[in-house]
């Protein structure tokens, strides 16, 4: 029971790699804050959780909101006193050339997969005591496919942020580390246009499961890792390797 009693922040709990890794953290023994937009995934999340033995609450949440962010670290702070791990895994894609991508287009993708790691981090550091922190990132941070800069350039941002994190804090007060999914089977990776119409090919052979990455978070955010620090492990069936 790697995390019983342990308070975990996870974003994006609501489906795919977020809601494997609430559920798994749950089954765990943990006090899980079920981050999302959707109210009724989170509550069939927090109910999974407390079927297996875990405690969980849902708190519907602009993750781009400072205010928002805030807000929602200080309820986990008034329920349970306590942060012991927070996972930044919350993240969107678009799919469309630079030069025809609006502003406001980018600007989300950026406020939604990197701007929400900074707020995150920056309200929940001050309340870890020795814990850890595990921001998703992707394998887009080294090889990537068109039309989806945003998303590669805010997972790229994402690991320069982790280790330059990791330098501002020891690893006794707060771990940070990234774990890079390669094609795992969710929403995200089958409504992806390339994927559709098969610039990106994708055979489901190597197409991960969310629990294989919830697998690899919870290593990271567990004691189990406590030497680990500031790095990212690619968790990709070996993708890299062939691209």
């Amino acid at each position: 029971m790697r995390f019983s009693d342990k308070v975990c922040i996870v974003t994006g709990a609501t489906s795919g790699i977020g809601r494997a890794t609430a559920e798994r953290m749950g089954a765990e023994g943990g006090c899980i804050v079920v981050i999302g937009r959707d109210e009724k995934a989170g509550a069939d999340v927090v109910k999974t959780i407390k079927k297996s033995g875990g405690d969980a609450m849902f708190i519907k949440t602009d993750i781009s909101n400072p205010a928002a962010v805030e807000t929602a670290v200080q309820q986990t702070i008034d329920a349970w006193d306590r942060i012991d791990v927070l996972v930044n895994n919350a993240a969107m894609m678009t799919f469309t050339p630079i030069t025809e991508l609006s502003i406001e287009d980018w600007d989300q993708v950026i406020n939604t997969n990197l701007r929400s790691v900074f707020l995150f981090c920056k309200y929940c550091i001050p309340h870890i005591k020795g814990g850890a922190i595990v921001n998703v990132s992707s394998v887009h941070a080294y090889e990537t496919t068109p039309n989806v800069v945003p998303y590669a350039t805010s997972k790229g941002g994402m690991e320069a942020f982790t280790r330059g994190v990791s330098q501002e804090y020891p690893r006794t007060k707060v771990r940070i580390n990234c774990v890079a999914p390669g094609s795992v089977d969710t929403p995200m990776l089958w409504g992806n246009p390339n994927v559709k119409n098969g610039t990106e090919k994708i055979d489901k052979k190597n197409v991960g499961a969310p629990e294989d990455l919830a697998s690899a978070i919870c290593y990271l955010a567990s004691d189990e890792a406590r030497f680990i620090h500031g790095t990212t492990l690619v968790v990709d069936g070996g993708l890299l390797e062939k691209l």
